[in-house]
């Protein structure tokens, strides 16, 4: 059985940057005790430390490697004129699927919320419709990541945690199905993939069944496109293909791929982005974290919104759009797990830890969904097809998007496996970042007065 892995990377700083020691999660296990092979979630992560005065260390200007906090996000993406004109996401529901469990999740919101000056959510809900999988470190890490930046973008909205048995293909299958057939949200987000060839197409169909009647519900639904540019592990976790990420290429899911934000480090200011390779101009693992997943489907056919599409046939391209996910540049997430795996944290320290990578992009993006349903007082559901119509129009393009045109997503030469040629951004849709990143206060609206 092949898993899926959560697509998250966190940051490797130096102590000398941080003050801190690089701490790498220990191999996850099942609840059976069999330990996964190596396409299971396994981030690497490091403390971003205490903050001084409310500033962390990475948000100093000093610091080779920075971080950002919700305020600094939702500058930079414009979110706060929708804040300023009430727009929290209030009377709407994230849904968050992952899987296994953490224990810590709801005091890590609760520390989330206190340090960042964040209301608790309308309701945060906890869901087991199979059972309880037990705690698994990188998909508690994982957890984390989306219940709080979920959270952050829109605060009045309830966040339902879906939480599947384990990993394994078909019990996020039956998680994902249980949030549909309860109808529990307004938009679903899924921050982990895999090689489309590995479900299968018996599980393939059957997750697709289920986005048809997420679709016709009119609940969106969102994925990470994956972090390792234009390949995949093989389904073996032996070696890397070239591959796009499944769920992410389904046509009925907006996949969400990665770039690197340069913003200011207090107010927010956008300053610009490129594809996500950190500080480095090509996705290359020994210095770096990951790059933006993206590539073109061999089982999916190009869907009718994507007519300029153009590359591997006529096949469905992703990402669709894109957020910020450099782990130079990361977000501030509060994991409470890692204080206990670490010995050298108790387990009441409010230890901050910085990631990145397309896990942040995805439950981001279903935030930006609640803040439109909002608007629309109803769910706005299937957005891809208004997505591209936008970027149909050079004007409304310029005004929603930004247009992400630096870098690519090559994967190197990794041990027996050879260098993948991945695909470059350029003007208007690519490979690598989709259409880019939102303008939030003009494209919510927008969406939410024309779907």
């Amino acid at each position: 059985m092949v898993s899926i892995r959560p697509k998250l990377s966190g940051i490797g700083v130096a102590a000398a940057l941080l003050g801190s020691l690089l701490l790498v999660s220990p191999a996850p296990v099942a609840a059976s005790g069999v330990a996964f092979p190596s396409v299971s979630a396994n981030p690497p992560a490091v403390a971003a430390g205490q903050a001084v005065a409310g500033v962390f260390p990475c948000q100093q200007p000093a610091h080779a490697y920075h971080c950002y906090a919700p305020k600094q996000i939702q500058a930079a993406y414009g979110f706060n004129t929708l804040y300023h004109m009430g727009v929290l996401g209030q009377l709407r529901t994230i849904v968050i699927v992952d899987a296994f469990d953490d224990p810590y999740i709801v005091s890590d919101l609760a520390t989330f919320d206190s340090t960042f000056g964040l209301p608790a959510p309308q309701a945060f809900n906890i869901i087991y419709p199979d059972g309880d999988g037990g705690y698994n470190p990188g998909w508690a890490s994982e957890i984390s990541l989306d219940v709080e930046w979920a959270h952050a973008i829109a605060p009045a909205a309830t966040i339902d945690l879906v939480l599947a048995l384990s990993n394994s293909d078909e019990d996020l299958n039956s998680a994902t199905k249980y949030a549909v057939d309860n109808n529990l949200g307004d938009v679903i987000s899924q921050s982990f993939g895999e090689a489309e060839s590995c479900p299968g197409s018996t599980l393939r169909n059957a997750l697709h069944n289920i986005y048809q009647a997420a679709t016709a519900k009119g609940i969106t639904l969102l994925a990470s496109s994956g972090d390792e540019g234009a390949a995949q592990l093989n389904c073996a976790g032996t070696a890397y293909i070239k591959s796009a990420s499944w769920p992410a290429d389904d046509p009925l899911v907006t996949g969400v791929g990665a770039t690197s934000l340069t913003a200011n480090l207090t107010t927010g200011a956008y300053g610009s982005e490129r594809a996500w390779a950190d500080a480095y101009s090509n996705c290359f693992p020994a210095n770096s974290y990951g790059c933006s997943g993206g590539g073109f489907s061999t089982v999916y056919n190009r869907p009718a919104y994507q007519p300029g599409v153009s590359g591997q046939g006529n096949k469905r391209g992703v990402p669709d759009v894109a957020y910020n996910g450099g782990v130079d540049g990361g977000v501030l997430v509060h994991w409470g797990v890692g204080n206990v795996v670490y010995a050298s944290y108790a387990a009441t320290d409010p230890v901050f830890w910085i990631f990145g990578g397309t896990s942040a992009g995805s439950p981001q993006w279903a935030g930006l969904v609640a803040l439109t349903d909002s608007i629309n007082h109803g769910r706005v559901g299937f957005i891809n097809p208004a997505l591209y119509q936008i970027a149909a129009s050079p004007y409304l393009y310029a005004s929603m998007f930004h247009d992400i045109t630096s870098g690519n997503n090559n994967w190197p030469k990794i041990g027996s496996s050879s260098a993948i040629t991945g695909y470059n951004t350029k003007v208007g849709w690519d490979a690598v970042t989709g259409l880019g990143t939102p303008k939030a206060n003009v494209l919510v609206p927008f969406l939410a007065m024309n779907l």
